[in-house]
């Protein structure tokens, strides 16, 4: 996990200036096209909705992650536009499409609130709770404190679910994952339908991303690799799928993003926190190998110490035509970064 660099992120001094351990931002650092109004606490994790009917209008979702934080909106100038209630350490943030509550649909934010327990949920974009004060995770273990979350939403129903991580955990069921449910009243709950996944101990899970047409879930097992399984909680499938990076990052691997360039192909972006650079996969794997992951780049970006990210291929208008790549920084604030640089970089590391 970070710690809070605030000088460093803002005044863009180096590690050794201020006397830390950080590693200093590459002087062929990318530059952001934008970074976000600075909020009160800890920035930890973004997520990206697409406006319906006009991208140009799409937000950013982001945690302030403390005791009297939550949930803040941002427009694509990096002003902030709204926020939740305030949440006893929100950690991350996930989005979804089309929850069915009352027969409408409803564009969810569902966030890990780690000092009560719980998920919370949020209809979007006007970031109202529709969740009846929360539902309690990881109920009757003794290691709870819910972290890291990822939606899936399955192809053939629709039915939406969450995939929750945790602080510290099992060596085998460290993740739960629950179907998200019309509670009645227009309010969603949420019932656990699969505990899985192996967790080496050595540090912590938090960055969990899923691929709904792909159906996989991957999560960073910290300072150990990334780990592969099958998001459809009905296939019965619990078998690791993969396991890669584990000799890619300085220390932690951290956040993930799954850029998609059609429906199977694109990149998997994971935040190599403490080296300040992005480490980037095939998402469709290799040699025809869907579970085979060389590293194609490394993209050095100027964010300090990124705990999460997301991106999207969705024409944002303007400099994000392509799309946007948008990762949480040391310093309170998200920075904003146009694919088209991203995919440069990319490029030449392919050469």
């Amino acid at each position: 996990m970070k710690t809070k660099y605030i000088a460093i992120a803002l005044l863009g001094l180096t590690a050794a200036s201020c006397g830390s351990k950080l590693a200093a931002v590459r002087k062929d650092a990318l530059k952001p096209a934008i970074v976000t109004q600075a909020l009160s606490h800890d920035t930890d994790d973004p997520s990206i909705w697409i406006h319906p009917t006009d991208a140009t209008k799409s937000i950013i979702i982001g945690t302030d992650k403390d005791t009297d934080g939550g949930l803040y909106a941002f427009d694509l100038n990096g002003k902030i536009i709204g926020k939740s209630e305030v949440l006893m350490r929100p950690n991350n943030v996930d989005i979804a499409y089309g929850l069915i509550l009352n027969g409408k649909k409803t564009d969810v934010a569902v966030t890990t609130e780690r000092e009560n327990n719980k998920i919370r949920i949020f209809s979007l974009p006007d970031l109202k709770p529709i969740d009846n004060g929360g539902i309690p995770v990881f109920e009757g273990e003794i290691l709870r404190d819910p972290m890291g979350i990822a939606l899936y939403t399955r192809p053939s129903d629709q039915k939406i679910f969450a995939v929750v991580g945790r602080k510290e955990g099992p060596a085998n069921g460290y993740l739960w994952q629950y179907e998200l449910i019309d509670a009645g009243n227009g309010k969603a709950g949420a019932t656990v339908v699969r505990k899985f996944g192996n967790y080496s101990g050595k540090k912590e899970i938090e960055a969990i991303a899923v691929d709904n047409e792909l159906g996989t879930i991957l999560y960073c097992d910290e300072q150990f690799g990334i780990r592969k399984y099958v998001a459809d909680p009905a296939a019965k499938n619990d078998n690791e799928l993969a396991l890669f990076g584990q000799k890619d990052f300085k220390a932690d691997n951290e956040g993930i993003a799954i850029y998609k360039k059609s429906a199977t192909e694109g990149y998997i972006l994971v935040s190599n926190q403490q080296a300040n650079t992005f480490m980037v996969y095939p998402r469709e794997g290799a040699n025809g190998n869907p579970n085979e992951y060389p590293l194609l780049a490394e993209i050095p970006t100027s964010t300090i110490e990124c705990d999460g990210a997301d991106v999207t291929s969705v024409n944002l208008g303007g400099q994000f035509k392509n799309g946007l790549f948008v990762a949480m920084s040391n310093g309170m604030t998200f920075h904003y970064y146009s694919w088209d640089s991203i995919q440069q970089l990319i490029d030449v590391a392919k050469k």
